[in-house]
């Protein structure tokens, strides 16, 4: 949509977003939202050029100002921004997201950068799992929007990567995300998916449901948009879920194979614990920026080497 610029029965676009910032109080980022729902719906998402469009005075017509605070009216009512915009930032991708699927969130990109960093230093070793076309193969278990998967196709393109998930109401953003990329998309449940593949892959990596269920997120973006299928792990723990991954992870793997999962970060000696019990070793927590537990690394042991 292009802005009036000098419409003089407009009203100035610094004004509205002040307004909107002020309606939007209650959000955790009053002024940041009220700009980025302003750039979605007048600069194809463009910050930078909103911002300046509005140090130089330009004006919005009536229409548009009722459009945009259509936009911020769902925002107020604690919408998700992700939601209304479309998308939704992760590491170096735009992804699309909307109502089904579950928001990807930046302490993820932690999970993404240690895989890059053990990834990439294989990706230069041999041998490699699929002997046909040298490739490492990776498999991202409950994908959600494909994030995860998205991002390592995206920065290793020579990987073979799989996702797998299994929504209904996901599914739609998870093709639009991964299609484009040659990810693998696998429509089905986590728990099984892959058979004929058991036992090949140089990595599983997965952000599976873990919340217990007393712990309810207090953000109303999370706690009535989220779906609850991507955010409770079942049992009184959330331990549920993530149990049955790690198990399918170390079917899944190759021997050497690495695993990381996502989990709470009130659930790391309860993670450790079932790691060493499906029997991975060399288990090492992943910190985010508060020193919190919140990712957890393990390797499918490599057969002893036989005694000459």
């Amino acid at each position: 949509m292009k802005v009036n610029v000098h419409d003089p029965r407009g009203e100035e676009l610094a004004q509205v977003l002040t307004r909107a910032t002020a309606v939007l109080a209650q959000v955790p980022s009053p002024r940041v939202d009220a700009e980025l729902l302003a750039a979605h719906l007048l600069y194809d998402g463009s910050r930078s050029r909103l911002q300046h469009a509005a140090l130089m005075g330009e004006r919005l017509t009536p229409e548009q100002v009722a459009e945009y605070e259509a936009l911020v009216t769902r925002r107020a009512c604690r919408e998700p921004l992700q939601h209304i915009t479309g998308s939704a930032p992760f590491y170096r991708l735009e992804l699309a997201v909307g109502p089904g699927v579950f928001v990807p969130r930046p302490e993820t990109e932690l999970l993404v950068e240690e895989a890059l960093k053990v990834l990439a230093a294989r990706a230069n070793s041999a041998p490699r799992t699929d002997p046909a076309t040298g490739q490492l193969r990776i498999v991202d278990l409950c994908t959600g929007s494909g994030a995860i998967a998205a991002v390592i196709k995206s920065e290793l393109p020579n990987v073979q990567v799989f996702a797998v998930e299994l929504s209904e109401d996901a599914i739609p953003y998870t093709r639009k995300n991964l299609e484009p990329l040659g990810v693998h998309l696998v429509q089905g449940d986590a728990l099984t998916a892959l058979p004929e593949l058991a036992g090949t892959f140089d990595a599983v990596l997965s952000n599976p449901p873990y919340i217990p269920p007393a712990n309810v997120p207090a953000d109303p973006e999370a706690a009535l948009h989220d779906p609850d299928m991507a955010l409770y792990g079942g049992g009184e723990d959330g331990m549920q879920m993530p149990s049955a991954i790690a198990a399918r992870a170390f079917e899944l793997l190759t021997p050497g194979g690495l695993f990381i999962m996502e989990h709470d970060d009130t659930q790391e000696d309860a993670v450790a614990e079932l790691l060493a019990r499906v029997g991975f070793e060399g288990y090492y927590p992943v910190r985010d920026l508060n020193n919190r537990p919140r990712h957890s690394v393990g390797y499918k042991p490599r057969p002893l080497e036989p005694l000459d």
